[in-house]
């Protein structure tokens, strides 16, 4: 990976580093400084900034989590059937998805939203060549209702799909500005790692993202990077290869 790392620092031509990405959102990216739902600003500040990256000719993919409206895991940890309340956590990313989506073709970018589970008044069955098709004509497409099963989160999908589109690199949006050894948003000593391997994450038990997505990463060799999304510009400076942010390798 060294190869891929360098000369980081210098982007005379400021062309993007990757053709085609998988960015993945929290629901809780969307919440803004609401309790719960959808922020209506935040949604257009992250359109925005989509739009930036989009305009440097990338290829994206978008895999937007439920966490804003509805959790399956916390509902089952309350004793609600656990399929059952994965099943609500998917219609919740479809919500989010239509969400994104509108708001990205007001801005003049033709999109797509491809579900993994059956729902043809709203949006495309997710079909793995049809979806690499949308991105090679230039649309964006956001893969909602995660892998269509129970018992998975939206980072194993999202890992999923950066695999069957053939995605370069997977881009995790945060709240923080990378991995820490625990929450900086609580612990004021955490450390911040700017750069880790996969075990390193497994070994650690460093919460980016579940074992299984990590997993896929790692045997797929596919470079896993976290940033803060709150930080304006931050997602451009990503794909152009600057420092920012958490690189797995």
């Amino acid at each position: 990976m060294e190869s891929d790392l360098a000369g980081a620092d210098s982007f005379p031509s400021r062309r993007p580093r990757y053709h085609r990405i998988l960015l993945k959102l929290s629901g809780e990216a969307l919440i803004g400084s609401q309790p719960f739902g959808i922020d209506i600003k935040t949604i257009e500040y992250i359109c925005n900034q989509i739009k930036e990256i989009k305009e440097l000719g990338l290829e994206i993919g978008i895999v937007v989590g439920g966490g804003n409206i509805f959790r399956g895991l916390s509902a089952a940890q309350l004793n609600m059937d656990r399929v059952t309340a994965d099943n609500m956590g998917m219609l919740s990313t479809v919500i989010n998805s239509l969400a994104l989506q509108d708001k990205l073709e007001q801005l003049g970018i033709f999109t797509r939203v491809m579900t993994a589970i059956n729902i043809e008044s709203f949006a495309e069955p997710y079909i793995r060549r049809r979806a690499i098709r949308h991105v090679e004509k230039g649309r964006i497409v956001i893969l909602a209702a995660g892998t269509g099963n129970p018992y998975f989160t939206t980072d194993t999908a999202a890992a999923l799909r950066a695999l069957e589109i053939d995605a370069e690199v997977l881009i995790k949006a945060t709240r923080v500005d990378g991995v820490y050894s625990a929450d900086p948003n609580k612990d004021s000593s955490a450390t911040f790692y700017q750069r880790l391997n996969y075990m390193e994450v497994v070994q650690r038990e460093l919460a980016v993202m579940d074992l299984t997505s990590i997993t896929l990463c790692k045997d797929n060799k596919i470079p896993i990077i976290v940033f803060n999304l709150n930080t304006h510009g931050n997602l451009k400076k990503v794909v152009l290869g600057e420092e920012v942010g958490t690189y797995i390798s």
